[in-house]
């Protein structure tokens, strides 16, 4: 498939997704979403996939934040389905059925870090710089942000960020729980295909229950989701795959 606004490799089970706009530093627009949609509905149902990989084009940016100069003139209801767009669509990518791991390397400002905070995991390069600047344009994060920030970093520290329009470096982010690790510009995708590639080697199915019982974490039914989606293993073959494999001492060999 072709993507204007993307660029997208698959290889030993692992989707690379690269936001591809250097010339506005992969600033999010409505091509970005419309791709983002796209290639992820792809990936769905791409047998050849277990991981995604999120990051930007260049050593500059992992994406700078939204395009400005499309909203700037847009009315309350555009602004509206604006927002509820973004929710769309990113939403789409924290219920991914498979991993998603953001690879962050560089500004990840307003929409980008949003953007970041759905997805499963975060690694950093050094030179990264992540922050929610919305209040200095008179507005909010509008794509999740006043949403996910608080879950990762606590309610104190999320309001910090999104008040003073603060960036924090890339070991900040990694001492509040923002990122997991940070590494350097080179290290930074090397790295995080090496975890996607330990992350492949598990049973897809585990991974997909783990991912919708860990996201109804933060609701009431949290418990009752890890408790079905537990006994619903037992009926799957990678179950079953698993036991053998593990009183058989031998490697699983899940598909």
């Amino acid at each position: 498939m072709n993507y204007e606004s993307i660029k997208l490799s698959i290889e030993r089970k692992i989707a690379i997704v690269t936001i591809n706009r250097p010339e506005s530093l992969n600033a999010l627009n409505t091509q970005v979403f419309n791709d983002l949609e796209k290639v992820f509905d792809f990936l769905e149902n791409e047998k050849t996939v277990n991981c995604v990989i999120i990051t930007g084009s260049g050593e500059k940016a992992f994406i700078a934040g939204a395009d400005i100069k499309e909203f700037s003139s847009f009315s309350q209801n555009q602004a509206t389905d604006l927002s509820k767009r973004g929710h769309f669509v990113f939403e789409k990518i924290e219920n991914f059925s498979k991993p998603v791991i953001a690879a962050v390397n560089g500004f990840a400002l307003g929409g980008g870090l949003e953007l970041a905070m759905a997805c499963h995991i975060r690694y950093a390069s050094e030179n990264a710089k992540l922050g929610l600047p919305e209040v200095t344009l008179g507005l909010i994060p509008g794509y999740g942000g006043t949403q996910r920030l608080p879950k990762l970093v606590g309610k104190g520290i999320a309001n910090e960020m999104i008040f003073s329009a603060k960036m924090i470096s890339a070991e900040k982010a990694k001492s509040i729980g923002l990122v997991n690790e940070v590494f350097t510009l080179e290290e930074l995708l090397p790295k995080t295909q090496e975890l996607a590639e330990q992350i492949v080697k598990n049973s897809p199915l585990g991974i997909t229950k783990a991912i919708t019982a860990v996201n109804a974490s933060d609701s009431e039914k949290g418990m009752e989701s890890e408790i079905n989606s537990f006994g619903e293993l037992f009926a799957e073959g990678d179950f079953k795959e698993g036991v053998s494999a593990f009183l058989e001492k031998r490697k699983p060999a899940f598909n």
